[in-house]
């Protein structure tokens, strides 16, 4: 089995949500349980930590600066410069606002997440550039990677708790899914899938919780490589480095039993392996116009 080499010490409660910022070299991702994100860059090896104030699933860049954020109590605008948090597009569960986990951009600029709360009800929801939120499919119980095949026709969702990356067909211009079906199942394997993303060849590379591996499939579904990590539980991929060959893997601490940590230096670290296969750039998330009322509907 292929390796990843453990490149960042970080010791994420848990990581999550990597995403390569081609313009800064930089690779950003978030600790949801200590309400931060990251940011390093590998060339220079310059590390820095800024808290956010509240638990964060997932962050994409914006068009106009700063990002978008699936956070504990909805969706939100954040301002690096000011460090101020501004609520955008909440999705709420009657008087309570719902926590988000992870979350991608399609490449027509809407910001997609799934919602975290206890139980398998749990949705997936779409937020526009003008604000407006749209409740797309529902009924899942650890809603987790999302991508987008290179022709932008079929969108890949998992649910980690039915151990399953789900397809959907997906029309670009309107950001319409079609009827959800069973894309790799794969509860017979050690582990269960989390974040995943798709290359420029349209394998999806998908990290394996609790098994230590990342695996990557064809567009049909089919099992082609696992990439060995040394941590237990690693969480999410991204592509990076300047010709988006590098596969950035995040991790966490947060199942590993407190007394067994000094022992495993390496989980929740950052990992990187080097690809033969190509990443493609992230979308941004597009200008907000004018801000619309919000929309459910299924």
């Amino acid at each position: 089995m292929l390796e990843a080499e453990h490149i960042l010490s970080v010791r994420n409660e848990l990581g999550e949500g990597p995403v390569w910022h081609v313009g800064e070299g930089a690779l950003y991702w978030t600790d949801i349980e200590k309400s931060c994100y990251h940011r390093f860059h590998p060339a220079t090896a310059a590390h820095e930590t800024v808290p956010v104030g509240q638990k964060v699933g997932a962050l994409a860049f914006r068009e106009s600066g700063g990002f978008v954020l699936a956070a504990e109590r909805g969706f939100a605008l954040w301002h690096p410069e000011t460090k101020r948090l501004e609520p955008f597009g909440w999705v709420r569960q009657g008087e309570n606002p719902v926590g988000f986990n992870d979350g991608a951009v399609d490449a027509r600029g809407r910001f997609w997440a799934g919602t975290l709360q206890e139980g398998h009800d749990n949705s997936l929801y779409r937020l526009d550039p003008d604000g407006s939120v749209w409740e797309m499919d529902t009924g899942f119980g650890v809603p987790n990677g999302i991508g987008w095949s290179p022709d932008d026709r079929m969108m890949y969702f998992t649910d980690s708790a039915d151990s399953t990356i789900f397809a959907y067909t997906f029309e670009l211009e309107t950001g319409r899914i079609g009827d959800r079906c069973i894309w790799a199942e794969s509860s017979a394997r050690p582990g269960v899938p989390d974040g995943l993303t798709v290359d420029a060849e349209g394998c999806v590379w998908s990290a394996r919780w609790g098994a230590g591996r990342v695996e990557r499939y064809s567009p049909a579904g089919r099992l082609l490589e696992t990439v060995g990590v040394p941590a237990a539980f690693p969480t999410s991929v991204a592509f990076g480095g300047e010709d988006l060959s590098e596969l950035y893997i995040t991790s966490a601490l947060l199942e590993v039993p407190h007394a067994e940590r000094a022992s495993r230096p390496q989980d929740g670290g950052l990992f990187r392996y080097k690809s033969d296969a190509r990443g493609r750039a992230e979308p941004l998330f597009g200008l907000p116009v004018e801000p619309a009322r919000n929309a459910r509907t299924l």
